[in-house]
């Protein structure tokens, strides 16, 4: 028996399969861990079997033998087609795929907890009929279970006492795993009945396998479509999976999960400790769990039967991953979904252009919601031009009008959102006397200014304290300008003091818990208002909001990107959702400076249908995506003369590869708008039309082969349709 195995190594020339004799009278499966001898190691690495089988063309006796296989079988046949997939459409390596199957705290060896459990053991007798252990022999009794010597020595009780119960047999010590997950039960999750609309929706995906847009204005019922379509999955034993694009909807999904399900579910994500996803991702391995919730990474769980995979806010970007490999969550998902035989349903209330689209050319069902669940109307918007603030003397940051709708609904005892898309205090400060910016002194940036003094870098987290004079011209008249949540915070504070608020973003979420914490305070009604940025704008579910205000809609708006009018569309539309839906009525005031803008308008309008034809033929016009793909070939270096060198070198390969190629765009090389983050300078080459995933790995080789010799100095990053390219 011979196996294909990967080297578990990064370099670009290992990533290929080699091959190994499987000693006589031992047995390997696809998916095992094993130790191999590889070149001048000195000490043998791990490997990963991809293919068994049974022959060999070369010279058998140059090939060397497994020397240690590893007892747990972290994949099968599946897995391994998809690796394949990912290496053949986002350009990963084998290894990246792999990795993407098995937790690393699993691969590093961690194991299960043990815990010693006390159990009652034999009845008690003689002098040990005492009120001190017959008290310690009805607590441990009652426990079934739950309790360890040092639980009974919190409460009071003698460890002396105990240990002496255990060594005459009256206690027992029984090992048992600490289960490190969740395990809070909740409310029960009452199933209501669906409305036609939903009862059709479920009806037709319930009907025939395949992949759905599931397209229903904010607070139509998707959740409820999503938690029938999976009941009905358990009660076929089918598994299923949900994604969602932030952690902060995960307390309220898994409220409304398992309030439904029980203990039947499966949360996975990255503020899991170690030892939790260790857990959870054995547990669904042994098929204790049909359901899992989580961001994408949930995807490669190890179910057994996945049968449905649900994408909740489909057009997120979150989905699309940013490291190696850098795939998106909704294409693997219908690989995935197609491989099972099984069903994909993208939720959202604006989907993406390019899955609508797919809809139109009905390469995907559509089905639609038109109406609220709970047949309350969708919250009236009115849009305030800034500018006519500004002239009226008006510098504060709410417009007169929020500022009263504000204190109205505080005095109503309902509850207000404040959404604006940026953290911090001000987005940049400088000098009023010479115009000097502060910049971070690792990325070509500027730095954001923070309550306290502190000046901080949002992409490399580089931080400094605020001088009182200017570094340049040693001028006092040093100003911050431009606004962040933190200064929303302060000016609410100001004007409406007794409002109990509470500030939800990037650096208020850090903690494990944070958002849990947050969630449950507001929804309670213990704070007054949320302020926050893009994680409070989709899915949440208060029903005592009944007015949201957007501070700035310019600033996504004004974004260099092809796709910043969309993300304009979807913020408004998506935070506007999340008043009004409960039975009172809700209103959305939305501030900028853009009020003609057509993105902005037909959010006011709820209008995705007109959004979309104006940005469909804007998309086709400049030979945008879904109408081509686009490939970045990313550079970083801490030297930027190797850097620049190298980039124009492998530049000029490029275009002689794709001389004959017209329909295929190169966009430089040149240097990214953030020109140096961390101290390496980025430069790039981005080629835009039909590229094919064979051209794609052709692309790709030229550009390792070219820079193996800098492999150390420059980094390379290759990305098909980017996020960003900032």
């Amino acid at each position: 028996m011979f196996a294909e195995i990967v080297i578990n190594n990064e370099s670009f020339s290992t990533d290929m399969l080699f091959t190994y004799k499987v000693k006589e009278g031992t047995k390997v499966n696809i998916g095992q861990r094993v130790k191999v001898p590889f070149g001048n190691y000195k000490t043998m690495p791990d490997g990963f079997v991809i293919d068994l089988r049974e022959s060999f063309d070369g010279d058998l006796d140059k090939l060397k033998e497994i020397e240690y296989i590893y007892d747990e079988i972290y994949f099968d046949k599946s897995g391994v087609d998809l690796i394949k997939e990912l290496r053949k459409r986002y350009l990963a390596s084998y290894l990246d795929g792999v990795k993407l199957l098995i937790p690393k705290d699993v691969l590093r060896g961690m194991n299960f907890k043990i815990r010693q459990v006390l159990y009652p053991g034999k009845a008690l007798e003689g002098s040990f009929k005492s009120e001190r252990y017959q008290t310690i022999y009805e607590k441990v009794e009652k426990s079934k279970g739950k309790l360890i010597r040092n639980d009974l020595g919190k409460q009071g009780f003698s460890l002396s006492s105990i240990n002496t119960m255990i060594k005459h047999g009256f206690l027992e010590l029984i090992d048992e795993k600490d289960q490190r997950y969740n395990v809070e039960s909740y409310k029960n999750y009452k199933e209501p009945t669906l409305n036609s609309e939903q009862t059709n929706a479920v009806e037709t995906i319930l009907k025939n396998k395949g992949t759905y847009l599931l397209h229903g204005i904010t607070g139509s019922g998707k959740t409820e479509i999503f938690l029938y379509i999976i009941k009905k999955a358990i009660e076929k034993n089918e598994d299923s999976i949900v994604l969602l694009p932030e952690i902060s909807l995960t307390p309220q999904m898994i409220e409304r999960f398992k309030g439904r399900f029980g203990e039947n579910i499966t949360v996975y994500h990255s503020r899991l400790s170690p030892g939790e996803r260790h857990d959870e991702w054995h547990r669904v391995k042994q098929g204790k769990v049909k359901v899992a919730i989580g961001a994408r990474s949930a995807l490669f769980l190890p179910f057994n039967n996945l049968k449905n995979i649900i994408i909740d806010e489909e057009h997120e970007k979150t989905y699309k991953s940013d490291m190696n490999p850098k795939y998106d969550a909704r294409e693997v998902s219908e690989f995935m979904s197609k491989y099972n035989e099984g069903t994909l349903i993208l939720a959202s209330a604006t989907p993406s252009v390019e899955t609508f689209k797919r809809a139109e050319d009905k390469e995907i069902t559509l089905i639609e919601l038109k109406n609220r669940a709970t047949k309350s109307l969708l919250p009236e918007m009115e849009i305030i031009d800034m500018r006519q603030e500004l002239k009226s003397g008006n510098k504060s940051i709410f417009s007169h009008k929020l500022r009263n709708k504000i204190q109205e609904k505080l005095d109503k005892n309902e509850q207000i959102i404040l959404f604006l898309n940026r953290r911090g205090f001000s987005s940049f400060v400088s000098c009023r006397s010479c115009g000097y910016v502060f910049e971070c002194d690792r990325c070509d940036i500027s730095l954001t200014y923070h309550r306290g003094g502190k000046l901080l870098c949002h992409q490399c987290g580089f931080s400094r304290f605020l001088p009182k004079t200017c570094p340049s011209c040693k001028s006092k008249y040093i100003k911050q300008f431009g606004t962040g949540t933190e200064r929303v915070e302060m000016e609410v504070r100001k004007y409406f003091p007794k409002a109990k608020t509470i500030r939800m973003d990037g650096d208020t979420t850090k903690g494990k818990n944070s958002y849990d914490t947050m969630y449950n305070d507001f929804k309670s009604g213990r704070k007054d208002i949320l302020i926050g940025t893009q994680m409070i704008s989709k899915g949440l579910d208060f029903k005592n909001v009944t007015l949201v205000g957007v501070l700035a809609a310019d600033l996504s708006l004004n974004m260099p990107d092809y796709r910043s009018s969309e993300d304009t569309f979807q913020l408004i539309t998506q935070v506007s959702g999340r008043s009004g839906r409960g039975e009172k009525e809700g209103e959305v005031i939305v501030q900028t400076y853009s009020p003609e803008n057509k993105a902005i308008i037909n959010a006011k309008n709820y209008d995705y249908d007109s959004f979309y034809r104006d940005e469909i033929i804007k998309r086709q016009a400049l030979n945008n995506p879904p109408f081509s793909k686009i490939y970045e070939i990313a550079l970083s270096s801490t030297s930027k003369k190797l850097l620049v060198d190298n980039i124009k070198i492998v530049g000029d390969l490029i275009k002689d590869k794709l001389k004959d190629k017209s329909d295929i765009i190169i966009l430089g090389p040149t240097s990214n708008l953030i020109g140096k983050i961390n101290n390496n300078y980025r430069w790039h080459i981005i080629l835009k039309g039909n590229i094919s995933y064979e051209l794609g790995a052709k692309i790709k080789d030229l550009v390792y082969k070219t820079l193996r010799k800098h492999q150390r100095k420059i980094k390379i990053n290759i990305d098909i349709n980017p996020t960003s390219l900032m």
